[in-house]
């Protein structure tokens, strides 16, 4: 479903949770339940969906939907479907998800069809949010994904402030985006780059572009989790929080 029709099934669950949980909690217990389709999520789950591209290794990083998906759990009262789906462009069921997520090394390079796709999913308010595995600016990755943009969107990527209201969605991110571990690992361009690229379209973001490797960051067993001093998953939440609600 479109994300308006997703956030009218979840009753406003979301915006209790990052306002008041009790109420949130409260919001969700009314919530109706729908019976599950057979191996299909709930109307009123949140999906981690994965963007295929046969151009590239789209299959990177394959830990970050459940350690993603744990979070959404552990911060907010917002059900979710506990496996990640795997969608190309082109699907007609693209519009069942207002969260898509893609990343990899290697070239991103779509058909008119998922360029076509992509634009319509943009316009009638979905998210999708691309992170630059090489974390290289001049990388193969982020010169071909830039140019895929170009080709669809008229207006360009462009820089998000660090008062942009995705800095905060949930959590507060007083200096834009957080670092990651990776940025100064001495692969890549070396850079931490203390930006988001965005394009916008009506005043909300429609494209979100990273070149600071979040996929490699999150890549790890949410059990594990518990031995970091901070959770480095929280920006993701985010994330996920202005996809749904903005």
């Amino acid at each position: 479903m479109e994300r308006r029709t997703f956030l009218k099934t979840l009753g406003g669950v979301w915006v209790a949770a990052s306002a008041d949980p009790m109420a949130a909690a409260t919001a969700l217990a009314q919530t109706p339940r729908t019976p599950r389709a057979s191996g299909r999520p709930r109307g009123s789950e949140f999906v981690f969906a994965r963007v295929r591209y046969t151009s590239g290794d789209w299959d990177f990083n394959p830990k970050v939907a459940a350690n993603v998906l744990n979070s959404v759990v552990e911060y907010t009262t917002v059900p979710v479907y506990r496996d990640e789906v795997v969608i190309t462009l082109d699907s007609k069921e693209l519009f069942a998800f207002p969260f898509l997520f893609m990343t990899g090394h290697k070239l991103v390079r779509f058909s008119k069809a998922e360029r076509d796709a992509l634009g319509r999913y943009v316009d009638g308010g979905g998210l999708l949010f691309s992170d630059d595995c090489n974390h290289d600016v001049s990388g193969l990755y982020a010169q071909s994904f830039e140019h895929e943009m170009q080709q669809v969107f008229p207006a360009a990527l462009a820089k998000l402030p660090n008062t942009h209201p995705l800095y905060r969605a949930f959590f507060t991110f007083p200096d834009g985006p957080p670092q990651t571990s990776h940025e100064l690992n001495g692969w890549g361009d070396d850079t931490v780059h203390d930006y988001l690229k965005a394009v916008t379209v009506r005043d909300r973001i429609g494209v979100l572009y990273s070149n600071k490797d979040y996929g490699c960051e999150w890549d790890y067993d949410w059990k594990n989790k518990r031995f970091q001093r901070d959770d480095n998953t929280r920006f993701a939440i985010n994330i996920v929080s202005y996809a749904l609600t903005v």
